[in-house]
């Protein structure tokens, strides 16, 4: 835990170094040309940084911990349901959205403090598993406990091709409508509503992680609520591949994590991210490269994961004594919304230690997994 408080001062210090040298100068940033101040890994432009009451020396575990710095952006919440919220409890959850039944886990720390403002994660299960599956194979109970942050864990409604009975969980494929579409981003939205209505959240520090299909999900839901949303995971997603919706693009410049599992021959050891059901393909490794090529150009901060295991549980050492997904989660806890855009503590400091090794910053970078030791190879296809 010292080494990652570290990591945050160092990057909380080097902003404010960075602070007093801007202000140093009379030169502006060109007005009328956004692009030309996008920051780079060698020269890391940082917003101001919040107070440090204890001096340069402050410390905090993650810097969604960090107090908001006074001007910076905030995100756009969304308004309370129209049929209202339950109350909600640990576990499942019931409400009312687009006028249907809808449900989700929620996992909360177990012993919530007056003073926490937690992160919220969504989490959306892959094409043959489920809110439950997540919840226990992601270790997430354990994982809200150590790294205090609230995780909803949606259940899906289905998502049938059109003209077929394939139900791919979550709408994602070219064949959904834009009201399909519209129908799951306000469950997301009134999921959020409710959950802040009763909790203390960190409104600048809400994301979304999804594996598989529900990676696919993510991806478009980072896309279209990019002005709430501070980061997002995809771990074997993607966009524009095959059936697979495209990237249209986002209103804002959001982190996120592109992870997949292998090209293929000749690149990798001979896996390649492939799933294929009821005769319908989805190759991930062209989707997350379409995807992350495209945020690449319009100047999102990406890291890149690779495996070389196929289409399986991404192969994740556990930290010490952490949870198996605490490196992935750990992402998300360390972009707050309030970052500029283009922006991550990762270019000051460095990929954190609990992050893979054949993870690195940016497109292309990244040093592919090698050897064995994969996790086992199931059917992720629904019966």
């Amino acid at each position: 835990m010292i080494a990652r408080a570290c990591l945050v001062a160092s990057f909380l210090a080097s902003a404010a170094l960075l602070i007093a040298c801007s202000n140093a100068t009379d030169q502006d940033p060109p007005a009328n040309n956004p692009d030309s101040a996008m920051p780079t890994p060698d020269a890391p432009i940082i917003p101001d940084g919040p107070p440090e009451p204890d001096g340069p020396s402050t410390q905090y575990r993650f810097l969604c911990d960090a107090p908001k710095p006074a001007g910076s952006p905030t995100p756009q919440m969304p308004a309370m349901p129209a049929a209202g919220c339950p109350v909600l409890v640990p576990g499942n959850n019931v409400i009312t959205s687009a006028g249907g039944q809808r449900e989700f886990i929620l996992a909360l720390p177990t012993d919530i403090q007056p003073t926490e403002h937690l992160p919220v994660l969504f989490m959306w299960h892959w094409l043959g598993g489920s809110a439950n599956s997540f919840l226990e194979r992601g270790q997430v109970q354990a994982a809200t406990d150590d790294q205090r942050f609230i995780a909803v864990l949606p259940v899906s409604k289905g998502a049938n091709i059109i003209g077929t009975s394939f139900n791919l969980r979550w709408p994602f494929d070219i064949s959904q409508s834009p009201a399909r579409m519209n129908e799951e981003f306000a469950f997301f939205d009134d999921m959020l509503a409710c959950v802040r209505n009763q909790f203390t959240i960190n409104d600048n520090c809400v994301s979304t992680v999804g594996v598989s299909a529900g990676a696919l999900f993510t991806d478009q839901l980072a896309q279209a609520r990019s002005q709430t949303l501070a980061s997002f995971i995809s771990l074997s997603g993607g966009t524009g591949a095959t059936i697979i919706k495209p990237w249209a693009g986002a209103a804002r410049k959001l982190p996120g994590v592109v992870l997949w599992g292998g090209d293929g021959p000749p690149q990798m050891d001979g896996a390649t991210d492939l799933l294929g059901c009821a005769g319908i393909g989805m190759n991930f490794s062209i989707a997350s490269r379409d995807m992350e090529t495209q945020m690449a150009a319009a100047g999102h901060f990406i890291v890149e994961c690779r495996h070389n295991c196929g289409h399986v549980e991404p192969p994740l050492t556990p930290y010490m004594n952490e949870s198996q997904y605490a490196g992935m989660w750990q992402f998300a806890l360390n972009h707050p919304f309030w970052l500029a855009q283009g922006q991550s503590p990762f270019l000051t400091t460095g990929l954190p230690p609990e992050m893979p090794e054949w993870c690195a910053i940016g497109v292309g970078n990244s040093t592919p997994r090698s050897g064995g030791g994969c996790p086992m190879a199931e059917n992720p296809c629904p019966n």
